[in-house]
């Protein structure tokens, strides 16, 4: 392949590692609901491709689909299970979090289950709470199951190949609003590591951490406070493993933490990183950790969703709440 570079959106981004595996690998499979005549344009013409034996629809029984990929890899395959949207994959939850996540881990990690899960999820589109619900909270509670969630069509090309090509369960989330968004992608073969966190714009006064939909407010509110905060952006891009030290770093910089999570406030992510950096990064902080979420409400549809989203704004009104 060459060097050069193209303008993908997210959606093509994700199509390119799709295509560029399969035909690496004929181990590679998907199965899902509307992949055939896709929903979403990053499955687009991959049944004209490959056929109908390695890209299959489904029933809507995200269960039976879950428990599909774990059969595929048990017997040497690369399934990947797309559920839609990441609020459906609760009905799923035992299949994914149990059974799957567990499974490398209890086998002494002699035996490897590499599958991946594919949904988008994500508030901005009023679609309600089973389509915007983000199941991050459920699935990093639980051991086993790797997590990931891009915010630049690079990203999103480089995280794939990298979960396609893991040894255990990846939970791929892609935001929906973001489907259009287009970005700079090599015309190469390359991955994103899972597990490594990236600094998006560097700043000394305060790191705001961020991911998906979110990272691209924190940097509009960064831009915005711009003279007068100076705003560190960190994208984790998994949630799972967690790159843990290089939020650490930026803290130790700036001393001052706040967390973007597109999930409800409890028991998520968010409140998970306060703790971790608090116990470890105590010292350097001259400000308590504070988390910017979802109220611990039912996500409403329609307009009545631009009550609780998380915008540039709060962001920008939290940071200087933290500065102040």
């Amino acid at each position: 392949m060459s060097n050069a570079t193209r303008e993908l959106t997210f959606s093509e981004a994700i199509r390119e590692a799709y295509v560029e595996e399969m035909t690496r690998d004929p181990n590679v499979v998907m199965a899902g609901t509307s992949i055939q005549a896709p929903t979403f344009p990053h499955s687009k013409g991959l049944c004209e491709l490959f056929g109908a034996a390695r890209v299959m629809d489904t029933p809507i029984v995200e269960s039976t689909l879950a428990l599909w990929a774990m059969g595929a890899a048990q017997e040497g395959l690369r399934p990947i299970a797309d559920f839609m949207f990441g609020g459906f994959s609760y009905y799923a939850a035992s299949e994914i979090c149990l059974a799957s996540g567990q499974y490398y881990l209890l086998h002494g990690s002699q035996l490897p289950l590499p599958m991946v899960f594919i949904a988008t999820c994500g508030t901005g589109r009023r679609l309600g709470e089973d389509h915007s619900v983000l199941p991050t909270g459920m699935l990093i509670h639980h051991p086993g199951v790797k997590v990931c969630m891009p915010s630049t069509p690079y990203d999103a090309k480089g995280l794939m190949k990298a979960a396609i090509r893991d040894n255990n369960p990846v939970y791929f989330l892609w935001n929906t609003g973001l489907m259009m968004n287009k970005g700079p992608v090599p015309d190469e073969d390359y991955v994103v590591p899972l597990g490594a966190a990236d600094v998006k714009r560097e700043g000394v006064d305060v790191t705001v951490l961020a991911a998906g939909m979110q990272t691209h407010h924190a940097l509009q509110a960064a831009e915005h406070l711009a003279g007068e905060i100076s705003v560190e952006v960190v994208d984790p891009r998994s949630f799972a493993p967690f790159d843990l030290k290089t939020v650490l770093g930026s803290v130790q910089k700036t001393s001052r933490l706040l967390v973007v999570d597109e999930d409800f406030e409890r028991a998520g992510f968010a409140a998970d990183v306060a703790a971790q950096v608090t116990e470890h990064a105590y010292d350097f902080l001259d400000a308590p950790v504070r988390r910017l979420c979802l109220p611990q409400m039912p996500i409403p549809g329609g307009y009545a969703e631009g009550n609780i989203v998380i915008t540039p704004e709060r962001i920008e009104a939290a940071v200087r709440a933290m500065c102040r």
